[in-house]
């Protein structure tokens, strides 16, 4: 299994940008898509996921900022990021969750059974 995340890049203080995940060797339509992000010293956290019902949920920290959509004849999960502030600088990571997609679990990331090596993107300011 790969998931492939691209998009990242620099950019300033109010820009949008679009990430991409494409997976490959899993059953696409059957997992959940999330993102995470790191920033640096600090801790992975939950940015947004998208069920195979499209059942979404997000982090409390981009709410009302992003979307996140899926294309399951693409096997590609996108993250649009909107009005960016440099505290949304981090790497991103996409995920696949096989499990079923709740409120009480959607943002465990050691429930989600595949990760991606991450897109870095840099809000300055």
């Amino acid at each position: 299994v790969q998931l492939q995340a691209s998009g990242g890049g620099l950019v300033q203080t109010g820009a949008s940008l679009r990430l991409s995940c494409t997976a490959s060797g899993l059953t696409f339509g059957r997992y959940s898509m999330a993102w995470f992000r790191q920033a640096p010293g600090k801790e992975r956290e939950f940015v947004a996921v998208i069920g195979w019902s499209h059942n979404i949920y997000f982090g409390k920290s981009v709410k009302g900022r992003v979307a996140i959509t899926r294309d399951n004849a693409k096997n590609t999960v996108y993250l649009q990021m909107n009005d960016l502030k440099p505290e949304d600088t981090a790497v991103y990571y996409c995920a696949a969750d096989n499990g079923p997609l709740s409120s009480s679990r959607h943002n465990n990331q050691r429930l989600y059974d595949y990760w991606g090596r991450g897109t870095l993107v840099t809000v300055s300011s």
